[in-house]
């Protein structure tokens, strides 16, 4: 059978004073374990040589409370280098690694217990330990391990060589052949079982001086049980149990007596220390009255055991382990760091007690028995939070108990009369008595006894007796009587279900359900009583999901699930109302989130119609439970709102807030009306976003086209104006060669210009094209100069000192400007903003809210919103009552003034030819040719020259 190898701790990469790697060799409550040095360097490696070649089936590490590797890693070897480095690694083969968790949920209060199956032969174990978890408790990036537990099998060099066939691996898995060799020929006949005594975890609970204690009695109730002696065994087991509760209880006091003297309250030490000697005293007398132990050899129990004592090569191995360590010491080996070298283990000084044998008589010849497995329903040890060790702050904190507490050590195995009980329980106390009167006087006073009982196997007991009772109660009995056998029944399943130890709530649960399935409809006890059952016995098991223990706690909820699809309970619907009660905001969160669990499961299973849920109920819970701190109780209330809208529709908007912009801004609602829309296949309101964008990207890209295009007809225009001029030039020039040739007497025929292009010709010479100004200025270098200065369309970009047009300032701000990394849009107004201004101007919404392109346009200069269309532009930033904002509006104004006080002036706003007016300024006064500036248009009429 598996168990605790020996081991030295031969290197590590560093450590801090006073918790080196030594620390991991000894096993007891108040171990400081190993812990890396401040700020080092990750990996960081340790190096344990077991005290023989060994097969290790099981690795056991205990991590810190906030000192957590986020992963450790595992090699073994057979042999070890003279020193480490990196042309060595091969010695060591990788089995794999382990992740830590990072402890927030506990509130870094707990330490995890990690349990590792292995199948790997070697002698030396390498653990590297990668970077830390961060936390605010962790201020110097460290990672420690408070112990280390190797379980296995010592193996001799040839035994590994034995390789398992191809059948015999299959065979194995599938179960084929239970009578078949185990996978390696080595472990025929040997049992996988590891013992709870061996386990990291009992070390870790138990005072050291208990736990020899409590290992030598089990190695008598082995024996006894191989002898036959059934009683003796059983008052072993009751022994060990008993001193279980014992020794946690003295490694809690000698935890509490080392807070006090590092807090130097040797007041409280002294207190501390008289406690647990008086309460040792107690106990070992009692052991001592029923011939369970011997008070001379207490002395002689080591501090810190190494090792346990069931196993026969224990001293052989504790011998090995002192050999290791001297051989260690005088090769002078060069590792990473080397232990001092007067540090001696703790366990070192200790020798191995001397039992003196219980007297028994002489034995029957030995009858060969497969040896026993011991009962590990009581010792749940994977599955028990390690707490961590209190801190000197919380020491006060720390209830004191009495020391006259003593669990009693039931030896007396006789069966008690009529109840079906064996062992005879402590007897009740007044308090008790009168609490329980109604259940004494129908189940009798030993029966009520054992489930008041301090010894959870009593109360085990007592439920299964009830249980067993009533399965078997006469039909004759008068109904009265059933009420009242119930109702007692119910009273000690209300107790029971509070209980902490896993079987009694197990036995609860079975005897709960048996009276409502079975014991109430046999005897047709109506659904008045079944509605006691379940209103009794409803709220202290919704209590019970919220317990620390995972297994209870999920049973807990199971259980409900159960009850509440129930052909006898489904009718009468009170588990659902109970279920839809207020959330209270000083629950715990593991409870809130088990209670909506419960309610999201059992809506699936039974709908809202006809089933204690209704729609308002079920939306009122979960409306109040989106508003809970905890995200996972808001995670789970939208799925159930998921699951109520698939079924109901649009009924259930009614109980939520309107989806409006303001409450989209909180991300819950925005995500769960995005699902509503899924739902109902319609486009997410991101999809619309993005489907508007695109039109609107579209529309862009037209209009872009059409402005080119017009800027190509303007382009052809002044080409055709250019070749009229040039034709009238060669005409006249024809005319004088004419004349010359022929004297006065017949004149030259002028040829006929088309009027269209005559017309046209004549409309866009001298003519700004964006504010439709005409002046015989207006040439190539005036019409520039028009645009730099003048223009009331057209602005001077103030930091790329580009010319654009006003009515698109902000698209170049934001696109095109040099500076355009500098600006942002506000989302409000639709305006570009400088970035270190944005932040103010979002939050003070002073600013004027811009309207859609097809309802209003919005100037920049002024930020009003007038009518929509290309004419307005004009009227807004020319018009006698526009842009009070734009400078060149008045300037125009009052030239324009000037010159019409002045006869005979040539500039004018007139419109051009009846044979063109559809291509008047107004339809073309946001062409952004001149958007490059000055630059761009001067350049064009260059190349037009």
């Amino acid at each position: 059978m598996p168990h605790k190898i020996g081991f030295v701790a031969i290197s590590s990469s560093g450590h801090e004073d006073g918790y080196n790697s030594n620390e991991l060799m000894v096993h007891a409550p108040t171990v400081n374990g190993w812990r890396s040095p401040r700020f080092c360097l990750y990996p960081q490696e340790i190096v344990l040589q077991m005290v023989e070649r060994c097969r290790i089936r099981k690795l056991q590490l205990l991590a810190h409370q906030y000192l957590i590797s986020t992963k450790i890693e595992f090699y073994i070897s057979e042999s070890l280098p003279d020193h480490f480095g990196s042309q060595h690694v091969d010695r060591f083969r990788r089995l794999g690694y382990v992740s830590l968790s990072d402890n927030q949920k506990t509130g870094f209060k707990a330490r995890e217990l990690k349990s590792v199956h292995v199948d790997a032969v070697g002698k030396y174990l390498k653990l590297t330990f990668h970077k830390n978890h961060v936390n605010r408790y962790n201020l110097y990036n460290q990672v420690a391990l408070v112990a280390v537990n190797i379980l296995g099998d010592p193996v001799d060099y040839k035994e590994t060589f034995i390789t398992p066939t191809k059948d015999k691996l299959i065979d194995h898995y599938l179960g084929c052949s239970p009578d078949d060799p185990a996978l390696d020929g080595t472990y025929i006949g040997k049992s996988e079982v590891i013992s709870p005594l061996d386990d990291l975890a009992f070390d870790m609970y138990q005072d050291p001086e208990v736990a020899q204690i409590i290992r030598k009695l089990d190695e008598e109730k082995h024996e006894a049980v191989k002898l036959e002696r059934y009683d003796f065994a059983k008052k072993l087991k009751q022994a060990i149990a008993d001193l279980q509760k014992v020794g946690e209880r003295l490694g809690r006091y000698e935890v509490e007596k080392r807070c006090a003297i590092e807090k130097e309250d040797y007041d409280l030490a002294k207190q501390k220390k008289l406690q647990m000697d008086d309460y040792r005293m107690k106990v070992y007398k009692q052991l001592e009255l029923h011939n369970l132990l011997d008070m001379g050899m207490i002395r002689k129990l080591p501090e810190f055991p190494l090792e346990p004592m069931d196993h026969p090569s224990r001293l052989q191995q504790e011998q090995k382990v002192l050999e290791v360590e001297s051989n260690r010491l005088s090769e002078k080996v060069h590792l990473q760091e080397m232990p001092q070298a007067n540090s001696k283990l703790q366990h070192q000084t200790a020798g191995k007690p001397k039992w003196s044998p219980t007297p028994q008589p002489s034995p029957a010849p030995p009858v060969r028995l497969p040896s026993p497995r011991v009962d590990t329903g009581s010792l749940p040890y994977d599955e028990r939070p390690l707490p961590a060790q209190s801190k000197p702050s919380e020491l006060d904190s720390v209830s004191q108990q009495d020391s006259n507490e003593m669990p009693a050590v039931n030896t007396d195995t006789s069966p008690t009369s009529g109840s079906g009980i064996t062992g005879e329980p402590e007897p009740l106390t007044e308090k008790a008595f009168r609490e329980a009167s109604f259940a004494i006087d129908l189940f009798g006073e030993a029966l009520v006894a054992g489930a008041y009982s301090k010894t959870w196997s009593y109360r085990e007991d007592a439920l299964l007796a009830v249980y067993k009772k009533l399965s078997t109660v006469s039909d004759d009995i008068s109904k009265d009587e059933l009420k009242n056998m119930l109702r007692a029944a119910i009273f000690l399943v209300r107790k029971a279900i509070k209980d902490k130890v896993s079987s009694v709530f197990q036995a609860s649960l079975k005897l709960l359900k048996m009276l409502i399935t079975q014991f109430a409809p046999k005897h047709k006890l109506g659904k008045v009583e079944i509605a006691h059952c379940v209103e009794k016995t409803l709220p202290i098991l919704l209590s019970k999901t919220g317990d620390a223990t995972t297994h209870l706690r999920v049973a807990a909820m199971n259980f409900i699930q159960e009850m509440a699809l129930l052909k006898e309970v489904r009718p009468l619907h009170i588990i659902p109302p109970q279920l839809m009660q207020p959330l209270k905001p000083q629950v715990a969160v593991r409870l809130v989130l088990n209670q909506i669990e419960l309610v999201e499961r059992l809506l699936k299973e039974l709908g809202t119609d006809n089933s204690g849920f209704t729609i308002d109920n079920v939306m009122k819970f979960t409306a109040e439970a989106l508003e809970h701190s905890a995200s996972e109780v808001r995670d789970t209330a939208v799925r159930i709102i998921y699951n109520m809208y698939r079924r109901h529709g649009s009924v259930i908007l009614h109980y939520l807030p309107p989806d409006d912009a303001n409450i989209r801004k909180n991300v819950l609602y925005k995500s769960l009306f995005d699902g509503f829309a899924k739902i109902d296949g319609r486009p997410t309101e991101a999809e619309q976003r993005a489907h508007k964008k695109a039109v609107a990207d579209e529309a862009e890209k037209r209009k872009k086209e059409e402005i080119r295009a017009l800027q190509e007809q303007l382009a052809a225009l002044r080409e055709i104006q250019a070749e009229v001029q040039a034709e009238k030039g060669k005409d006249v020039e024809n005319s004088k060669h004419s004349k010359t040739d022929q004297g006065t007497k017949v004149p030259a025929s002028q040829p006929e210009i088309p009027f269209e292009q005559s017309t046209v010709a004549d409309y866009l010479d001298n003519l700004c094209i964006f504010c439709g100004e005409r002046n015989e200025m207006f040439t190539d270098e005036g019409l520039d100069i028009h645009y730099w200065k003048h223009c009331p369309m057209l602005r001077r970009c103030e930091h790329c000192k580009q010319v654009v047009e006003i009515a698109s300032l902000t698209e170049h701000r934001l696109t095109e400007c040099d500076k355009k990394d500098s600006f942002g849009k506000c989302q409000r107004c639709s305006e570009a903003i400088a970035k270190e201004d944005l932040q103010e101007h979002l939050k003070t919404k002073n600013c004027n809210a811009a309207k859609p392109e097809k309802i209003a346009n919005h100037c920049p200069l002024c930020h009003e919103n007038f009518q929509p269309g290309e004419e307005p532009w004009k009227v807004h930033l020319m018009g006698r009552d526009g842009c009070k904002m734009n400078p060149r509006r008045m300037q125009t104004l009052q030239r324009t003034q000037q010159l019409q006080a002045k006869p005979g002036t040539l500039a004018t706003s007139r419109p051009g030819p009846t044979g063109i007016k559809g291509r008047s300024p107004t339809t073309t006064s946001r062409i952004p040719a001149p958007r490059a500036g000055l630059n761009k248009t001067t350049s064009r009429t260059l190349n037009r020259r």
